[in-house]
């Protein structure tokens, strides 16, 4: 893989007339996990899809992998970037396998079967998201936890070595929240998986990933690794709240404890 996963030269984005991204200029890593961070409409998800080439960007340019964004296809884009939109949706009586298998697509032979290594790759996804004993199950009879794990199985399945995820925790009980982003990190330790994540739970971005991008009002308010970005005092002025940096015994990071500026 090469050193940089994408970037962003002058990048403006947005719907009629809502600008969502302004003139922004990023650099993102590869073999990361990079956080996309930041207030409700600060642009997060825009960037993100612009990225993965689903929506266009009104001005400026973006790389990925090495190449303009307007040369790949979009089996071979595929191939490369997986990614799990905010509130993807399938019909109610597909089964969990069935979903799962959809992130073949890329892989697959225009109209061919499904061979035997699509159906590993769906088998180790639905292993690795506790989801086997699940497979022939209908996602109408799933949890709306099960719902979200089953759409994390699909992305994996697709065995692409950079994955997008718009807040993959939505829909989740801490539990499972932590063992998704205990797997994503392992992916990318383990197989240099890079990860790009929007995720609203600043303690989880601190946890989890390299690097941060902390977006604000359609800009960058700052970007970096993850520990020079989310300091108490530049979160307290994108958030407009105030907080705290608790250091805890026996863990390695701190926890960022929020406190409302209002009093009652």
């Amino acid at each position: 893989m090469a050193d940089t996963l994408a970037t962003l030269t002058a990048l403006s984005a947005g719907y009629e007339s809502f600008r969502a991204l302004d003139e922004i200029d990023l650099v993102l890593p590869e073999e990361k996990v990079i956080a996309f961070c930041g207030p409700n409409g600060s642009g997060k998800s825009t960037a993100l899809k612009v990225l993965r080439a689903l929506h266009m960007p009104q001005s400026g340019t973006v790389d990925v992998a090495g190449r303009p964004l307007a040369d790949w296809t979009a089996r071979e884009l595929a191939r490369e970037i997986a990614m799990l939109s905010q509130s993807p949706d399938a019909p109610s009586d597909m089964t969990v396998a069935d979903l799962v298998m959809l992130g073949r697509y890329a892989r697959r032979s225009r109209f061919s079967a499904p061979s035997a290594a699509d159906a590993q790759a769906v088998d180790r996804a639905l292993e690795t998201t506790g989801l086997h004993a699940l497979r022939e199950r209908s996602l109408g009879q799933l949890s709306g936890g099960q719902v979200q794990r089953a759409w994390i199985a699909m992305t994996l399945a697709q065995e692409s070595p950079r994955i997008f995820l718009d807040e993959p925790t939505n829909h989740l009980d801490i539990c499972h929240a932590l063992e998704i982003l205990d797997l994503l990190r392992v992916l990318n330790l383990r197989e240099k998986r890079s990860f790009v994540i929007v995720l609203h739970d600043l303690n989880h971005a601190l946890r989890y990933s390299d690097h941060v991008v902390l977006f604000d009002d359609g800009k960058i308010a700052a970007e970096g690794p993850t520990s020079e970005v989310l300091t108490a005092e530049r979160i307290s002025s994108v958030f407009n709240i105030n907080c705290r940096m608790l250091a805890l015994p026996g863990e390695d990071k701190p926890v960022i404890v929020p406190f409302a500026r209002a009093t009652i």
